[in-house]
């Protein structure tokens, strides 16, 4: 066994390979950007070294720089976790020539299984079954168009270098077929550095079910079962759980067989990941190999008891695999909801920015435990626009389905996460709607629940509205009527007390979309809230802390508070509310932006194209400009008909959050 192993990568899987290798006696060097000098994984390993500024390509891309902070450090051994270099024939075989150890496969079995194209013809050769479609090296555009009519639309165009959602585009007809060609070809360039594609059939209701599989170097190949990944947005998953609902031991069995035959058809040693897509008759078709540890093995480490972090580095100190085919169990059930700092009411866009605050329930730990969380990142740290927007995964276990259902929504409400939006609330939702809890599941369920999943907003109970009001007040210094604190002292009370007993404040409150006025007034002892000038009622409240009692009339509320800044984060009986303390100033000036009628920048990111110019007439929906961020595209569409009045930026220009794009004004006559 090596004793030194450098971590090729950052985040989560960092922090959870640093504390695996630690348990085995092994001494870690973490890599980091000038992004992540602070990052929890950086702390978390025995030495860090600098390779490079923040974005991928000048760091956590460049082999060179990883190699040599592993001479430096004598790192024997390097760990790629999973994104970045993981799957690059290149780095194994780089690894290989300076003498290091590369914790994942052959390069030769990272080569084949690299290209979907080339994977599914060796697979189609193995007798492993594929989705038809077009998986050759031909790709005029014209060709390519005539292979989707030949196959019949609804079709899927994927990166053949891809992974992870990107590069990959659903058309629904040929007249559509040209745009999303060229849209998905730029993203897979910019995110794999190929813009080769492939074209299969799209099924109808699918669901994504991937093995698990692990070889060594002694012959030994085997299968950890299923996991059930069908719950996704933007063709990346959200929810994952093994083993898979509805799943038959005849099904397993031949699921198992065909990712052990895949596997072995490739010469393949350590961890791996084979995805097939299963249509509703039982019939499965396999997608690509994953040749590389996934975001979402800790579930079946739940339901088998074994580390495969651990399994990864002994398989790659040449020890043999621990236990046979015959020897594994599945006990009971696990789910992982990945949360990130994203705003699922708009699209899933990443949110960028300081995460202020992030606690977890008491009985979440960071270790193997029925409730655990794998994260990288923690309060206080930027979520920036560089890499992934995943702030942890949260996994629990049960006895079955419904225990770990219930254990992941009870979790999820108990969670404190602000500055930054994220999706925490969405996951709630995904786990209480009817459909996720019969297990009716497929790639779809997202937009098929779409209804409940992103409900209408609603007004915020007054109650709430009462909270948010003590926390201000408390903010500003002014204490509840009747603090002991000040019994002995009334001189030294901060509650607004006037010579005149009449104390009168107005908050103005935004939750992004409406805006709410509360009037406050004291009159001797007795507060009094209205809002929005309505009828004024009883107002008394305790501050504790984050923790706030208000009782508005007869009805009371509690919950925590945190106020960053002009910002208020509300936790309420499960729910968080986010309100907008506005500045009076500024509503009585009545500022405005003055590129009024401006389409703004999502976040931060390059300009890719601009498909309109000044005076330019548009339709509501026509795509306008295209973004890249997080290497992700984003198209910028019109929200409504009208003339092009200005374009503020051309194709690869860098924009900021909030920037105006374009000037769009209204359709003549309107």
């Amino acid at each position: 066994m090596f004793d030194t192993l450098l971590i090729a990568n950052r985040g989560e899987i960092a922090c959870r390979i640093a504390a695996t290798a630690r348990r085995m006696g092994l001494r870690t060097v973490a890599v980091y950007s000038d992004a992540d000098a602070g990052a929890r994984h950086v702390a978390a390993c025995d030495t860090a070294v600098r390779i490079g500024g923040p974005e991928p390509a000048s760091s956590y891309l460049r082999a060179d720089a990883i190699l040599e902070a592993a001479r430096r450090t004598g790192a024997q051994a390097i760990h790629p976790g999973y994104g970045f270099l993981s799957e690059n024939a290149d780095f194994a075989r780089a690894c290989a020539a300076a003498g290091m150890v590369f914790v994942g496969p052959p390069a030769d079995a990272i080569a084949a299984m690299g290209s979907k194209s080339a994977a599914k013809t060796l697979m189609e050769s193995a007798g492993v079954p594929l989705v038809p479609g077009y998986h050759g090296n031909e790709q005029d555009p014209g060709f390519l168009r005539q292979q989707a009519d030949a196959i019949g639309y609804p079709v899927l165009i994927k990166a053949s270098a891809g992974g992870g959602g990107k590069g990959m585009r659903i058309v629904e007809s040929g007249e559509a077929f040209a745009e999303a060609l060229a849209s998905c070809r730029r993203e897979a360039a910019s995110s794999f550095g190929s813009d080769q594609v492939l074209v299969e059939r799209y099924l109808q209701r699918p669901r994504h079910i991937e093995i698990q599989v692990f070889a060594d170097t002694h012959g030994h190949c085997i299968h950890l079962f299923e996991r059930d990944c069908s719950v996704q947005r933007r063709h990346q998953k959200v929810i994952e759980e093994a083993p898979a609902p509805g799943m038959t031991p005849e099904r397993r069995q031949a699921m198992g067989d065909a990712a052990v035959a895949a596997a072995r058809a490739v010469g393949y040693v350590g961890a791996g990941t084979v995805e097939f897509i299963a249509e509703p008759d039982g019939r499965f078709y396999f997608m690509e190999m994953n040749t590389r540890l996934q975001v979402e093995h800790p579930v079946t480490e739940a339901i088998t008891g074994h580390d495969l972090v651990e399994w990864q580095l002994r398989v790659a100190a040449g020890q043999p695999l621990p236990v046979a085919q015959d020897q594994l169990t599945i006990h009971g059930h696990a789910l992982e909801a990945r949360i990130y700092a994203e705003n699922p009411d708009k699209g899933f866009l990443p949110s960028i920015g300081r995460l202020d605050v992030l606690e977890f329930p008491p009985h979440v730990t960071f270790r193997q435990g029925p409730v655990r969380v794998d994260g990288g990142v923690q309060a206080g740290d930027t979520i920036t626009p560089y890499y992934d927007p995943m702030i942890a995964k949260l996994i629990v276990h049960g006895e079955d389905r419904e225990q770990a259902r219930r254990r992941m929504l009870r979790t999820l409400a108990a969670i404190r996460s602000t500055g930054v939006q994220t999706n925490i609330a969405f996951l709630g939702r995904l786990m209480a709607d009817p459909a996720f809890a019969a297990a009716d599941l497929d790639t779809g369920l997202i937009e098929r629940e779409h209804d409940r999943l992103f409900p209408p907003a609603q007004a915020i109970p007054e109650p709430v509205l009462a909270l948010a009001a003590a926390a201000v007040l408390h903010a500003d210094g002014l204490g509840a009527p009747g603090d002991p604190a000040h019994a002995e002292n009334p001189w030294a009370a901060a509650d607004g007390w006037r010579i005149s007993g009449l104390y009168s404040r107005r908050i103005p409150l935004s939750d992004g979309t409406r805006d709410v006025l509360i009037g406050l007034e004291r009159d001797g002892d007795a507060w009094t809230l209205s809002v929005d000038d309505g009828p004024a009622q009883a107002l008394s409240w305790r501050v504790d802390g984050a923790h706030v009692r208000a009782r508005l009339g007869e009805l009371e509320a509690q919950g925590e508070v945190f106020l960053q800044g002009r910002r208020l984060d509300l936790f309420v009986e499960g729910r968080r509310h986010t309100l907008d303390w506005r500045d009076p100033i500024a509503l009585a000036t009545g500022e405005s932006d003055e590129r009024q009628g401006g389409l703004s920048a999502p976040m931060p990111g390059k300009v890719l194209s601009v498909a309109v110019a000044a005076g330019d007439t548009v339709e509501r929906g026509a795509p306008l400009i295209v973004m890249e961020a997080m290497k992700m595209e984003h198209t910028i569409h019109a929200p409504h008909d009208g003339e092009v009045l200005e374009v503020y930026f051309a194709a690869g220009d860098q924009v900021q959050e909030g920037d105006a794009l374009i000037a769009l004004g209204s359709a003549e006559g309107e």
